[in-house]
């Protein structure tokens, strides 16, 4: 069967970058594998000399199939015969994908994730459950998806089409003024009888989830993500494990500015051109790793006085929406 990982960067420039990375670190862990990439797109932007010829641009025209997230509700369009791994574009690879296809080998739609019977996602779960005489649904972070091109994917795909035109009198509230497709796909999976795989923090996780000191290198494959225990309180009670090691990170979100984000990139950037190990950790050390240390450290320290003599800054706009 074909393998294939697809990827979406469309309306803005921070998509574009985010998935030249995202690419990078695919090429740096799958080159000896039978795995072909793809990247949908609605800009006109060159590929990079190390990128270019190694994967497929498929181009289409602005909002030509919605804007910002609604554009994964199309992802039936896209994909070739055989097997696709849809990754968002702000996430980095650390180690080959074989592994997490053969995982996924014969659903025709999947997500990594857990079932939710109540509680509050994007909406009144229960309420939402009652409406459409279902016990439960899918609840997962939709940094991935994998899709087998079958009648069966394609009616998942069509179901949610049809539900997002319904969105907000589902019951469901917007995620940055917008539909949220993971809450769609996930209705969509479970009315058309498809099934997760039940997260055990070895295929995705993230820095939100994962509020601890982390610890990566992407051309190693070093990838500690700590949640720390219960008093401390940057755990997160309800992800339910305390460290992971997983292929694939994502760093959703505002996560992309922080300092260990920009160090991967760098190093993906640095070794397309060549560049030699020992140089590679200086710049990262002395140029991204200690001065974003030192800031963070500062604003930690005077941030309370900040706020007593100032009062708190407004929240900047998130560079993502569209």
């Amino acid at each position: 069967m074909q393998r294939n990982v697809l990827t979406i960067a469309t309306g803005k420039e921070v998509y574009w970058k985010m998935a030249i990375n995202l690419i990078r670190s695919f090429l740096w862990w799958n080159n000896n594998y039978d795995i072909n990439f793809q990247i949908v797109t609605d800009l006109e932007n060159p590929l990079p000399t190390d990128i270019s010829g190694k994967i497929e641009i498929i181009k289409i025209n602005q909002k030509e199939y919605g804007t910002g997230f609604s554009t994964k509700l199309h992802l039936d369009k896209f994909i070739k015969n055989g097997s696709t791994l849809f990754i968002d574009s702000d996430c980095l690879i650390f180690e080959p994908l074989d592994s997490i296809f053969k995982r996924f080998k014969g659903l025709s739609v999947s997500v990594v994730g857990n079932y939710i019977n109540g509680g509050e996602w994007f909406g009144n779960i229960s309420e939402i459950l009652t409406r459409f005489s279902i016990s439960s649904m899918p609840k997962f972070n939709g940094g991935i998806y994998y899709i087998e091109k079958n009648e069966i994917s394609n009616k998942v795909f069509e179901t949610a089409r049809v539900l997002e035109k319904e969105y907000d009198n589902i019951g469901f509230t917007r995620l940055r003024s917008q539909p949220n497709d993971e809450v769609i796909i996930s209705l969509a999976m479970q009315l058309n009888g498809q099934t997760p795989l039940i997260d055990d923090g070895t295929i995705m996780s993230d820095p939100q989830a994962c509020r601890g000191p982390y610890h990566i290198n992407v051309l190693k494959g070093t990838r500690v993500l700590i949640n720390p225990k219960f008093p401390d309180r940057l755990n997160q009670d309800w992800y339910p494990f305390n460290e992971v090691q997983p292929v694939i990170v994502h760093f959703l979100g505002e996560f992309t500015k922080d300092f260990h984000y920009k160090k991967e990139v760098y190093r993906l950037h640095a070794k397309s051109k060549n560049r030699p190990e020992l140089w590679i950790n200086l710049v990262c050390n002395l140029s991204i790793k200690y001065p974003a240390t030192i800031k963070n450290n500062f604003k930690a320290m005077f941030r309370p006085l900040y706020h007593k003599l100032w009062g708190f800054r407004s929240i900047k706009q998130s560079e993502r929406i569209l």
